[in-house]
């Protein structure tokens, strides 16, 4: 007895058409001198005033699109990059640190020819913020927002004695390698959203939506971002940044106390302004989301 091979499965091969596009020319990715690919979303009026935004970790560009609709509806063009190693983007062994995070977005404003934009980062996106602004100059930026960011250093140091001690963040490690997909439960569910303190309202969604966006990293990314948040020191970085800089932070911030990074941040910037949200967590971007919305917008349009 023989057997009949369905057509389907000895066919040739399916080539796609020449018109079909391919990795390396998609519009939402570019692509940087290390051969890595980074996505990002470019939302808005092509003609408007430019908001860059930097996500925090181990997050990507979406935790931005309440931020990105309501200001792209104000008219201005808004665009949001997943950091190498996160979300879209490409997962290389290498250069998950902050000076190659800001090298990789200057490729993204040379790419797009961004000039007088605003730069938004919130955690660690403010760290990219600041090291970008630090490493390759203010020509095409005109202002900055550091929201719930990590600068100037988080690290507990003699130096820095407020500071966060190494052992959170070697448990940061412990727990991502042991089991990651837990750890990414347990941080949106308990400090991140404030889901922890008493008579907050927990939202399943938000979780969920964290979970997602943690696990769509690549792990050496993720774990090697750890590193670059916590160690870098910002200091300098913002002593250059000699653009008018809103520095955004909530009281109750569990991830980045407010002592550690807002009451530190804003003495060190030429031209730095703080706002405290009370009892605001960490994730100010989506539980202050109306309150941060109308002050971004407030502070680009001033």
């Amino acid at each position: 007895m023989s057997l009949t091979v369905p057509s389907l499965f000895n066919s040739t091969p399916f080539v796609p058409p020449i018109s079909t596009p391919q990795f390396n020319n998609i519009g939402s990715y570019i692509t940087t001198p290390d051969n890595t690919q980074i996505y990002y979303k470019d939302w808005g009026n092509p003609c408007g005033e430019p908001i860059v935004f930097s996500h925090g970790w181990p997050l990507n560009s979406d935790n931005w699109e309440n931020q990105m609709f309501f200001l792209s509806n104000e008219g201005y063009r808004v665009i949001a990059h997943d950091r190498r190693g996160h979300g879209r983007s490409s997962q290389p062994w290498a250069g998950n640190d902050m000076d190659t995070y800001a090298d990789d977005l200057l490729v993204l404003f040379e790419h797009l020819d961004l000039k007088n934009a605003t730069m938004v980062g919130h955690s660690t996106g403010g760290g990219e913020v600041a090291r970008f602004l630090g490493r390759h100059g203010t020509s095409r930026v005109s202002k900055a927002v550091l929201v719930s960011s990590v600068v100037p250093l988080m690290l507990q140091s003699e130096s820095n004695p407020v500071g966060v001690p190494m052992s959170v963040f070697d448990g940061f490690r412990d727990s991502m390698t042991k089991n990651r997909a837990q750890f990414f439960t347990d941080v949106p569910t308990g400090p991140f959203f404030g889901f922890n303190r008493p008579n907050a309202t927990v939202s399943q969604g938000l979780i969920n939506s964290w979970w997602q966006m943690g696990m769509q990293a690549g792990f050496v990314g993720a774990y090697e971002c750890v590193k670059a948040f916590s160690e870098t020191d910002f200091t300098e970085d913002l002593k250059k940044m000699n653009i008018p800089t809103l520095v955004v932070h909530g009281s109750d911030d569990q991830v980045v106390p407010i002592a550690v990074s807002a009451y530190k941040t804003v003495n060190l910037l030429p031209d730095g302004k703080l706002k405290v949200y009370q009892g605001g967590p960490h994730a100010l971007p989506n539980i202050f989301m109306d309150e941060l919305n109308q002050d971004l917008l407030d502070f680009v349009r001033s």
